[in-house]
C-alpha cells in the first residue's frame, strides 16, 4: 500500500464525482522425483501433483468457507507479496459460500461448462482493505463458474489484471466497491450475466464475446465486441463503443475434470465471434490429458522447464514464484504454457523470461512476468525479429499474461512485450511500469517501451499498458488492430525534457510508425497525471501516419485534475484538455 496518494487515488476520486479443508490433487506418481534430483538422461514425467497452493473442493468437502476466508485474510492487502493460490471447485452445487478474492488468487470451476459448477453464493472483490478505493485491486481472477448471488447481484470491483472469464451470473453484476467508491478496470470474456451490469464508478471496461441482460451506465470508455445485449454505439455521449462481432478470438485454455482425470481444454478459434462459446452445449475444441504436461513447482530451474519442452511436454506452472537464469524457450508448434494462481516468472540476470519461436498455435496463458533488478532487453518475445511465417489458420495467443516492472522491488526492462510473429492475438494483458510499491523511480524501474509490435496482422483485444518512460505502445506491423486500449502516462517524469520526443512534446501513449499503411483501432484512451511536474505538456495521446488506411474510432485523452495537459487527441486533431477540469477530449473518427 503506498504511503502517499497516487494517481489511482486521484483518478478514482474524479470518476466518483462524475457518476485446510481442501482436497489434494492426485498424488505424485512414484517416478516423479524432483527435477533437481534426476539424471539429465532420464525423461521428465508428465502429470502429477498440482502442489499445495492448488486447493480443490467438491460439494462434500467440509470447511470450504473457512479455507476461503483463511486465504483471503492472508492475501487481502498483500499487494506485492509472494503468496499465490488457485481454488478449484469440482462439478456440482455448492451452497452458502462467499469467496472473497485477494491478491494473486484465482477461483475456477472444473467442468467443461460454467453451468457444471454452481455456487449458490458469491465470488466477491471489494475494497475495504484500501478504504473503499478499488483502483488497486489487481491480479485476481474468476473463471468457469455459475453463481446465484445471495442478494441477486455479485460484486466484482476490480482494477487491471483481473479477468472474469466463462462466468454465468444468475443475477446482476456490480463493478464498483461498497459505497460506489473509486474503481478502474476491467475485462469480461465468454460470460453470461442474466441481469444488468452496473459499472457505476468504473472509468473504463472491455467486454468481449458475452451476453448481458443490460448495461446501466458509463463514465469514460466502455467497449464491447461480440456482446449480446450490449448498448448501442453512442460514443462519446454516452461513451459506448460497440462492435457487433470480434474479428478473431480463441478462448483461454482451462483445466477441467473428465471423470477423475485432469485435462486441459483448448477452445477452437472463432472468426466474427459473438456470444459465449458454451451457451449451446459443450464448447468446441480439443483436450490434452495432464500426462502431456510437465507440472512445475517453484524452485524448478529454467533448464528443467526447457528440457520438458524439448521432450515434447507442455507446461503447467502451479502457483508460486519462479526464478529464471535463462529464457524459457518455446520452440514447438501448438505448445501450451498455462499458469495457475498467477504463477510468476522472474528473470534474475537480465535474460528474457519467455521466448516463443515463429511457429503455429502456441498458447500462453495465466502468467505474471516480473522484471528482475538487472535490465532485460526484452521480457516476453513472441517470434524472433524478422519473423514472417503465416499463422492465420492457427495463431499464437497471449491471454491473461501480465508484465510488471517494479513495485515488488527494483526491476528494469527496455522492452516488456515484443510481438514479431504474424497473426498473434493479444487477448487481455496489463503491462505496467509500477507507480507505487518498492523499487519505484524514474530511473530505478526504468522501462522505455511497454508493447512493441513488429509483426503483421496482429490483433489486440483488451490492451492495458501504463507508465513507460517512452512509448507505451509502438506499432510497426501492417494491418494491426486494437479493440480497447487503456493507458496512463508515467506520473514521475521529472520535467518536460525527460519526455521530449525530438520536436514533439511527450511520447505518445500509442504510436503507429510512419511506414504503416493499414491499421485500425476502436475505443482507445490515454490519461496524464504528471505529479512530479504538472507543467508537462503532451502534443497528443496518439500518433499515426496521415493515410486513409490508418483509421481510429472513439479516442479520448484526459488530464487528471490539471496534472499535465494534452494539446490534441491524435496528431494535431482533437481539442486540448481543459485546465484542472477532468473532462475527456474526444475524437469519434480519424482521419
Amino acid at each position: 500500500m503506498p504511503t502517499t496518494p497516487t494517481r489511482r487515488t486521484v483518478l478514482g476520486a474524479i470518476a466518483a464525482t462524475t457518476a485446510a479443508a481442501g482436497l489434494a490433487a492426485p498424488a505424485v506418481p512414484a517416478t516423479a522425483a524432483p527435477a533437481t534430483a534426476r539424471s539429465a538422461a532420464d525423461p521428465l514425467p508428465g502429470g502429477g501433483d498440482l502442489g499445495p497452493n492448488v486447493i480443490v473442493f467438491d460439494p462434500a468437502t467440509p470447511g470450504i468457507q473457512a479455507r476461503l476466508d483463511e486465504v483471503f485474510k492472508r492475501q487481502e492487502s498483500d499487494q506485492f507479496g509472494a503468496g499465490r493460490y488457485a481454488f478449484f471447485f469440482k462439478p456440482g452445487t455448492y451452497h452458502g459460500l462467499n469467496a472473497q478474492l485477494g491478491f494473486y488468487t484465482s477461483i475456477a470451476g472444473l467442468g467443461l461448462s460454467p453451468d457444471d459448477t454452481t455456487i449458490n453464493g458469491d465470488v466477491t472483490v471489494d475494497a475495504g482493505w484500501f478504504n473503499g478505493n478499488a483502483t488497486q485491486n489487481f491480479w485476481r481472477s474468476a473463471e468457469n463458474l455459475a453463481l446465484k448471488p445471495v442478494n441477486g447481484t455479485n460484486r466484482w470491483a476490480v482494477a487491471q489484471a483481473a479477468p472474469f472469464r466463462r462466468m454465468h451470473i444468475k443475477g446482476g453484476l456490480n463493478l464498483a466497491p461498497d459505497g460506489y467508491g473509486w474503481a478502474s478496470g476491467g475485462y469480461i470474456a465468454d460470460s453470461r450475466i442474466d441481469g444488468s451490469v452496473g459499472p457505476y464508478s468504473q472509468q473504463q471496461w472491455y467486454t468481449r464475446d458475452s451476453s448481458v441482460g443490460g448495461w446501466l451506465n458509463a463514465v469514460w470508455n466502455m467497449v464491447f465486441s461480440g456482446v449480446d445485449g450490449a448498448p448501442a454505439q453512442s460514443f462519446p455521449n454516452p461513451p459506448y463503443t460497440t462492435l457487433p462481432t470480434t474479428p478473431i478470438s480463441r478462448e483461454k485454455p482451462f483445466l477441467y475434470l473428465d471423470g477423475n482425470d485432469y485435462k486441459v481444454f483448448l477452445p477452437e478459434k472463432r472468426t466474427d465471434a459473438r456470444g459465449t462459446t458454451w451457451g449451446s452445449g459443450t464448447p468446441r475444441g480439443t483436450a490434452l490429458p495432464l500426462s502431456r504436461f510437465y507440472v512445475a513447482r517453484p524452485g524448478v530451474t529454467a533448464a528443467t522447464l526447457n528440457a520438458a519442452l524439448a521432450q515434447g511436454l507442455h507446461l503447467l506452472l502451479t502457483p508460486g514464484v519462479y526464478h529464471l537464469d535463462r529464457a524459457v524457450e518455446v520452440n514447438r508448434a501448438r505448445t501450451v504454457v498455462l499458469g495457475l494462481g498467477y504463477a510468476t516468472l522472474i528473470p534474475d540476470n537480465g535474460v528474457t523470461a519467455l521466448q516463443v519461436a515463429d511457429v503455429d498455435g502456441v498458447r500462453l496463458a495465466g502468467l505474471l512476468i516480473d522484471a528482475g533488478p538487472v535490465n532485460s532487453p526484452v521480457l516476453l518475445q513472441i517470434g524472433p525479429r524478422g519473423a514472417n511465417a503465416d499463422h492465420a489458420a492457427d495463431p499464437i495467443t497471449v491471454q491473461d499474461v501480465f508484465i510488471r516492472i517494479g513495485g515488488a522491488g527494483p526491476g528494469k526492462a527496455t522492452v516488456s512485450m515484443e510481438i514479431n510473429s504474424r497473426h498473434t492475438i493479444i487477448d487481455h494483458t496489463w503491462v505496467w511500469r509500477a507507480d507505487h510499491g518498492a523499487g519505484v523511480g524514474w530511473e530505478t524501474n526504468r522501462a522505455d517501451y511497454g508493447v512493441r509490435v513488429h509483426g503483421d496482422d496482429v490483433l489486440a483485444t483488451g490492451l492495458f499498458v501504463e507508465h513507460f518512460n517512452k512509448y507505451d505502445v509502438q506499432w510497426s506491423g501492417q494491418r494491426g488492430r486494437t479493440i480497447f486500449f487503456q493507458n496512463e502516462k508515467a506520473y514521475d517524469a521529472p520535467n518536460q525534457a525527460a519526455v521530449q520526443d525530438g520536436n514533439v512534446k511527450g511520447f505518445a501513449a500509442y504510436k503507429v510508425d510512419g511506414s504503416v499503411t493499414s491499421h485500425e483501432g476502436w475505443g482507445l484512451g490515454s490519461y496524464c497525471n504528471y505529479t512530479a511536474d504538472p507543467s508537462i505538456r503532451q502534443d497528443h495521446g496518439f500518433a499515426a501516419p496521415k493515410t486513409p488506411g490508418v483509421t481510429f474510432h472513439d479516442l479520448l485523452v484526459v488530464s487528471l485534475g490539471g496534472m499535465g495537459q494534452y494539446e490534441h487527441v491524435i496528431n494535431d486533431t482533437g481539442s486540448a484538455t481543459s485546465g484542472s477540469s477532468t473532462v475527456p477530449s474526444t475524437v469519434v473518427s480519424y482521419p
